[in-house]
């Protein structure tokens, strides 16, 4: 659960963060950041910002903002409706951010990307300024994900 503040907080951060990395946004786009923190109540250490662009049943396009340190904890994209689950491509924009995959350690620097296969665990922390990542996919089921962490749950609740 977060609160309010921290919600408010966090859509300003990802706003100035995204426009620092030059990604341009239109009020609507600003209003429709979301704030997860996995239901563990930790949102500067464990968490994201995020903004869908568009997600189909063919692809999504997504920017996902992190405060500096913090993790999206580790999780899969499980197969679905007959698809072999979600495949996706972080692309770094700005920050440093370090992907966890499969046991290995992979760092990202602005400009390079990573593709994770469809169904493989994966976390991923920003770097000492935060990050900003370009995600590209195949179609996105975030209700579908499965976390290592029990405790963790996909909707935030705000209070």
């Amino acid at each position: 659960m977060i609160t309010r503040d921290e919600q408010r907080a966090a859509q300003v951060y990802a706003v100035e963060e995204l426009e620092a990395a030059g990604i341009a946004l239109i009020a609507s786009e600003r209003d429709a950041i979301e704030v997860a923190d996995f239901g563990l109540s930790r949102l500067r250490e464990q968490g994201l910002m995020l903004l869908v662009y568009v997600n189909t049943d063919r692809y999504c396009a997504k920017e996902l903002v992190l405060y500096p340190h913090q993790e999206c904890p580790e999780h899969r994209h499980p197969p679905f409706d007959g698809t072999p689950g979600k495949e996706e491509t972080f692309r770094c924009r700005r920050g440093v951010v370090t992907l966890r995959v499969d046991g290995r350690e992979l760092v990202l620097q602005p400009g390079e990307q990573f593709t994770i296969p469809p169904n493989t665990l994966h976390s991923f922390r920003a770097g000492p300024e935060g990050a900003v990542v370009s995600e590209f996919s195949s179609t996105s089921r975030d209700e579908l994900d499965v976390f290592t962490d029990p405790n963790v749950r996909r909707k935030t609740v705000v209070a």
